[in-house]
């Protein structure tokens, strides 16, 4: 009732100023429908989108990873499992198990925490987590670099695995579900500055040669000199000694 006595107010005043006549008329028509226009204006919301995420396939109710083994755990209260559970675990607790899960599949031994197939393993479940976040917030550029390192440092370990351990980094990309892209060849665009540069270096290098010339010459010759009185020594004592 309040909005509509108001619009009749607003009209009424706008019937009078057009009335009036002149611009100041056309004015107080605008401002008597946008006041009461006002009143109904709502913020537009984006929708947010539904981002899979690499954690979606740890099941609720399996145990954080410190009440994993307690042998307790099975007879505590079925409230007291719910709150120790993944249900209500942080993403950091989260991540803590699928990176366990990542590193069983690759390690090899049970005591093996450090070998370059357990640091891919590690890497890449940051990786995913750092993908996530950037869909959600693409201008987050503190992590996109800190994504990008961890990109960087992967693809070395696995460029070392290939060619030292061929079979090891076939499994390791096949357990990872990692696309493993081969580094493109080294080219360089040939510019006329780059060839005139090329052409001043070997010209350089020349004449560096000649003149190190005599000197190499030199030496070459005590070498020789060395060589056959070294011979010719050798000769004499092999003819004294028969």
């Amino acid at each position: 009732m309040g909005a509509m006595a108001a619009l009749g107010r607003g009209l009424a005043g706008a019937a009078s100023a057009v009335l009036g006549g002149g611009r100041r008329g056309a004015a107080a028509v605008c401002s008597a429908f946008i006041q009461p226009a006002r009143c109904y204006a709502r913020p537009v919301r984006r929708k947010i989108r539904d981002i899979p995420s690499h954690l979606d396939d740890l099941p609720p109710t399996m145990m954080k990873k410190e009440y994993a083994n307690v042998p307790i755990i099975n007879s505590v209260d079925d409230v007291v499992k719910r709150l120790l559970s993944l249900e209500m675990a942080s993403q950091k607790e989260k991540m803590k198990i699928k990176t366990q899960q990542l590193v069983e599949k690759v390690r090899r031994s049970p005591d093996d925490n450090g070998s370059f197939e357990v640091q891919t393993a590690i890497l890449t479940a940051k990786i995913r987590t750092y993908e996530e976040h950037l869909q959600r917030h693409p201008k987050d550029k503190s992590n996109r670099r800190l994504m990008l390192m961890a990109m960087d440092r992967r693809k070395k370990l696995l460029a070392y695995l290939r060619r030292v351990r061929y079979d090891a980094f076939e499994n390791t990309c096949k357990q990872l579900n990692i696309q493993y892209a081969l580094p493109p060849a080294y080219s360089r665009r040939v510019t006329k500055r780059w060839v005139v540069k090329k052409a001043f270096c070997i010209k350089v290098f020349q004449e560096a040669r000649k003149l190190k010339a005599p000197e190499r010459l030199k030496k070459r010759r005590e070498w020789q000199a060395k060589a056959r009185a070294a011979k010719e020594k050798q000769a004499q004592s092999e003819g004294t000694a028969v």
